[in-house]
Formats: structure tokens, C-alpha cells, sequence
């Protein structure tokens, strides 16, 4: 009868689109666990500038050490004598201010040294180890908590978002001065899951 068959045709269809179903949310689970896993891999780098407050004080060692044991990857480093044009680009939200003067005098007076780290989360670790930008605010434990009592010579400068930290580290690296480490170390800094 004409009804069996539009039964017959309806439970087919049914059972078509049921799997059909069945195989957009298994396309759609695997898309997900792939860009978890895409995004666990993510490294980002980051600029770090060691100011003349610490070339001054002799912390390189020390504070690039901090740097190393938390697990994040030098991939550039270099010495280099700031200029007008620099400093101006990269604080030009300051050139304005009344203290935009003793702020370039302060990071003209030693040459710093430029540092691309590179991690997972990078920017936000690195933020995380430089404390509060105020050293006398700083908590005890931090770069800034720990080595300096001042808002302006406050050791050291990096990158406080993944935008400012391609622009920065375009400014002060050309891209032979960055090195791909690849997998070097990795296993020994991250769980296998975080990668």
C-alpha cells in the first residue's frame, strides 16, 4: 500500500539523517580535539629588553638566569645602543608626556640587551616574572619585586600582548637574528598533552 511505502521511505530517510547526524558530531569532535591540540602547540615568542638599570647593576646574569630556569627559550639576543628613532616608535603613547625626556635619557645611557623568548604562553609568563611595573609594588619573588625600588628603572621592558610583541619584536630584531629551535628541549619543558 501507498502508506507502507511512505512509512518505508520516512523510517529510510529517518535512518539516513540519524547518520548523517552521527557523522557531522563525530567530524565535529575530532575538528575540536585537533584545535585543542592546535592550540596547546601554539608557541608564542616575546620581546624582552634588559635596561640599562640592569647592565648598570651588573643583573644580566642573573636576570636572563630567571628567564632560563622558568623553561622559556632564548631564540634572539643581542647588545644594541638605543636611538632617538627607536625610542621614539617604541614609546610613542609617551612622547608627549612631561617625563618622556628622562625616560630616553634613562634608556640611552648604556647600550640593553634585546631578547626573543619563546614558549607556551610565553607573553603571559614573562609578564607574570617581571612583576608590577612599579618595582616598589612589585610582589617579593618577581624581577621587579626583587631587584628594583623604581617605576622607571625598573630592569626590564617586554611585551604585554601578542600584538605588541610581533611589532616589538619586528622593530628590534631583523628575521635572520630569530632562530627556530624546533623541538629542542621541548620534551623536557611540557607534558606530552601540551603540545
Amino acid at each position: 500500500s501507498s502508506n507502507d511505502r511512505i512509512n518505508a521511505l520516512s523510517d529510510a530517510l529517518t535512518g539516513n539523517l540519524k547518520s548523517i547526524i552521527s557523522s557531522f558530531d563525530s567530524i565535529r569532535s575530532k575538528t575540536s580535539r585537533q584545535a585543542e591540540k592546535q592550540e596547546k602547540k601554539q608557541m608564542e615568542r616575546t620581546l624582552v629588553l634588559l635596561k640599562p638599570s640592569t647592565i648598570e647593576r651588573a643583573l644580566v646574569g642573573e636576570i636572563v638566569n630567571r628567564f632560563e630556569k622558568k623553561g622559556l627559550r632564548i631564540v634572539g639576543m643581542k647588545m644594541m645602543q638605543l636611538t632617538d628613532e627607536i625610542l621614539a616608535q617604541h614609546y610613542a603613547h609617551l612622547v608627549k608626556k612631561p617625563f618622556f625626556p628622562i625616560l630616553k635619557a634613562s634608556m640611552m645611557k648604556t647600550p640593553v640587551i634585546a631578547m626573543c623568548l619563546e614558549g607556551v604562553d610565553a607573553i603571559a609568563v614573562v609578564r607574570y616574572i617581571t612583576g608590577y611595573t612599579n618595582g616598589r609594588k612589585a610582589d617579593p619573588g618577581t624581577i621587579r619585586g626583587d631587584y628594583c625600588m623604581s617605576n622607571q628603572q625598573n630592569i626590564v621592558h617586554a611585551s604585554d600582548s601578542p600584538e605588541a610583541a610581533v611589532e616589538e619584536l619586528n622593530r628590534f630584531f631583523r628575521p635572520e637574528e630569530i632562530f627556530d629551535m624546533g623541538d629542542l628541549n621541548l620534551d623536557r619543558l611540557y607534558a606530552v598533552d601540551e603540545l
